[in-house]
């Protein structure tokens, strides 16, 4: 049970509210708007990055607080017994920035990403369900993702990047832009750009096995593949070789992207392709159900990996996830939960979909931002 207690303090419609959670399968149920997807972006702010909504640090503050807001939680993960702490405070001016603070046992951390040596988490929520037929950004920030679960530093690499090309491109801008300054932050973009490629490769490559070792999921098999030429070519030459490749590529197409206000090539535009194994087809051309199933069985694999990696499974935050799959899929799913021996958290309207979850849940009834005191266990003759 990674997350032991849950505490938010002026947290989305929560004022105060305080969750102990004694069991590795929560689900929260009640009717939409009352909080239970704000109860998941919670946890979801113990990793680094947005959070699962990918908000602003000031729009989750309680609307009636003072702009300040708090998550905690009282952990049992990979270092044993542990608090995890984030929140922003209250901005003494207006107009002040906000910084996003981190504790672990009370004692100031740099970052989000110090919380990873702690416990992982992953989620799957309904904006995602657009991801395969949507835009290339989405696929790349699902990707992203991918990789931070595993390494905790790929998202300052990723911004490293992004800062490196906005130099870069405010440098061309310029009527004669200074090519002294234009080759040394050509130099960094590369560097940072091979680091940034090479890590989606590595996770993509172990993804694949992971992938290719679930012949009995009831969710159907995907192929997956990164579409980039640096991707390509990392697995078979050194790093090296390709910064200085893609500093060419810089070099040589200045004009074109000056003229074009943005760099044109390079992993920054880089899109995750996915196929669906049994029918051969992309998995932007199967159906709704079928997109649905494949990023659920996508999902599952990556928590097998990082599982495997880590040696302690994720916690896994499931929004709405139950609420279109068939009775045979979701008893699917929630035995493959019960395999994988993760902490889940799951959201739903309505309680009867989750029958079956198995013994020991813990179901707690959310109405207008305040936790019901009533909390019952279902059980299942499946499990």
């Amino acid at each position: 049970m990674p997350v032991r207690r849950l505490t938010l303090t002026n947290f989305r419609n929560y004022h105060t509210a305080s969750l102990h959670a004694d069991t590795d399968t929560i689900v929260l149920v009640g009717p939409n708007g009352a909080g239970k997807t704000n109860l998941i972006e919670a946890i979801s702010f113990l990793a680094p990055g947005r959070g699962l909504r990918r908000a602003n640090l000031d729009e989750v503050a309680f609307l009636e607080g003072d702009g300040s807001w708090a998550v905690s939680a009282e952990i049992e993960g990979a270092l044993g017994l542990a608090t995890l702490g984030t929140g922003i405070e209250r901005a003494v001016e207006e107009g002040a920035s906000v910084l996003r603070k981190c504790r672990i046992d009370r004692e100031p951390v740099g970052s989000a990403a110090a919380f990873a040596d702690h416990l992982r988490v992953i989620w799957l929520v309904p904006a995602m369900d657009t991801l395969f037929a949507g835009a290339p950004s989405e696929r790349r920030r699902f990707l992203d993702r991918l990789v931070l679960a595993v390494d905790a530093e790929h998202a300052s690499r990723v911004n490293a990047l992004e800062r490196s090309l906005r130099s870069r491109n405010r440098l061309l801008e310029e009527p004669r832009p200074d090519p002294h300054w234009l080759d040394a932050v050509e130099h960094e973009t590369a560097e940072l750009a091979v680091a940034v490629a090479g890590l989606r490769v590595e996770t993509m490559r172990r993804l694949e096995t992971v992938l290719a070792s679930r012949t009995e999921s009831a969710f159907p098999a995907a192929e997956i593949a990164l579409d980039g030429w640096m991707e390509k070519l990392i697995p078979g030459h050194p790093a090296v070789e390709i910064e200085e490749r893609y500093r060419m590529v810089l070099r040589d197409n200045r004009a074109r992207d000056a003229a074009a206000g943005r760099t044109l090539d390079g992993p920054h535009l880089t899109d995750l392709k996915v196929i669906y194994a049994a029918k051969g087809i992309t998995a932007a051309d199967a159906s709704t159900g079928e997109q649905k199933a494949l990023l659920i069985g996508l999902v599952l694999a990556h928590a097998r990996l990082i599982a495997e990696m880590t040696g302690l499974a994720p916690v896994l935050l499931l929004d709405e996830v139950v609420a279109h799959l068939d009775p045979g899929r979701r008893v699917a799913l929630y035995e493959e939960l019960l395999q994988l021996g993760t902490q889940v958290w799951m959201t739903g309207a309505d309680p009867a979909l989750f029958a079956e979850v198995g013994t020991g849940t813990a179901v707690i009834e959310i109405a207008s931002g305040r936790l019901a005191p009533k909390q019952r266990t279902t059980g299942s003759a499946n499990h």
